[in-house]
């Protein structure tokens, strides 16, 4: 049985390595991007209050007879359905980064639970410490069923990845792994 580490023990030759380096940073530096880009959401511009009042109009000019007790519905769905997307991106990114920081040169269509694994933990750590840094921000509320969601939205975005890269692999593709 094969160890796993997210890198690499050794590079074969120095050109290979510098093709790693160049290659993991440029898709961990993604993964750092959208941390913050969900850090930022966390922030009091993402707060319900201030999120309502976008979503709001706009389900009101699509289907203005809208009651208030559905439009409120309508706007926890789209702010829930934020959570499950944000995360289901987040542990794609994770998975791509891990992925090709495994394997020198062009990896192929290839799944690896282990690899999974990693990248919905990670997610999902970081939906812990996104709840807990909401706890500290006024206009926020730090939920444990907020993490069980985003937890949901990591694995679905892994299961489309599981799904593209059967697909491919199926297909007799030989290409370049996402």
């Amino acid at each position: 049985m094969r160890n796993f580490s997210v890198f690499p023990a050794v590079a074969v030759c120095s050109h290979e390595w510098v093709w790693f380096k160049r290659n993991a940073y440029k898709h961990w530096l993604i993964v750092l991007v959208w941390i913050l880009v969900i850090f930022g959401a966390s922030s009091d511009a993402g707060s319900s209050n201030r999120t309502s009042r976008i979503i709001g109009p706009i389900v009101r000019l699509l289907y203005p007879a809208i009651s208030d007790q559905a439009l409120d519905h309508v706007v926890v769905a789209v702010r829930k359905t934020a959570h499950v997307t944000e995360y289901a991106l987040l542990a794609l990114f994770v998975w791509r980064a891990i992925h090709r920081s495994r394997h020198l040169g062009p990896p192929r269509w290839s799944w690896e639970p282990r690899e999974a694994f990693w990248s919905w933990a990670l997610a999902t750590a970081y939906a812990g410490s996104d709840e807990i840094h909401q706890l500290f921000v006024p206009s926020r509320t730090g939920q444990v069923q907020d993490v069980l969601i985003d937890s949901f939205g990591a694995c679905l975005g892994l299961c489309f990845v599981w799904a593209y890269c059967r697909q491919r692999s199926r297909g007799g593709a030989s290409g370049v792994c996402v």
